[in-house]
């Protein structure tokens, strides 16, 4: 079972519903066990500032992922995996929406998929690396409805 816990720090744009994303993020969970991941959504301001921090750039971004750093042993000792956060900026993710020509939650439902992945240790800095990542998401979000997000990138 995944629990996802929400922290919605901005107060411009219109988020799925929490059980929405819930199924979405539970939809790219590898592992079957008790798992919790944190989403903060946040404002443009708040997302460029952790970009900086965190990556090095200085604008806002549409997804950022942390995954859980703990000592191996600590982790055995949970009743629960702590995969790690997510934050998402509700406005950037709004913007490509539109500049995409995809629907709100199509573009939502990506960002959690692409965010629940990378937490689990997928990665694109690599070409291969990037394509099995993108043909997993591909994947999932065809599982929950989503046509391939990829798909107007390459036409």
């Amino acid at each position: 079972m995944l629990e996802l816990i929400i922290q919605n720090m901005q107060e411009k744009c219109e988020i799925p519903s929490h059980e929405a994303m819930q199924k979405w993020a539970k939809q790219a969970l590898e592992n079957g066990g008790d798992t919790e991941v944190s989403l903060r959504i946040v404002s443009t301001e708040e997302s460029q500032q952790l970009n900086n921090d965190y990556r090095g750039k200085d604008k806002p971004t549409n997804v950022l992922s942390f995954p859980m750093d703990m000592p191996e042993e600590l982790m055995k000792e949970m009743h629960v995996t702590l995969l790690g956060d997510l934050v998402i900026c509700a406005q950037v993710v709004a913007e490509e929406a539109v500049q995409q020509e995809k629907t709100n939650d199509a573009h939502w439902a990506h960002m959690l998929v692409h965010g629940m992945l990378h937490l689990q240790g997928f990665d694109h800095i690599e070409n291969e690396e990037a394509e099995k990542m993108e043909l997993k998401e591909i994947k999932i979000l065809k599982q929950l409805g989503f046509d391939n997000p990829y798909k107007l990138r390459t036409e």
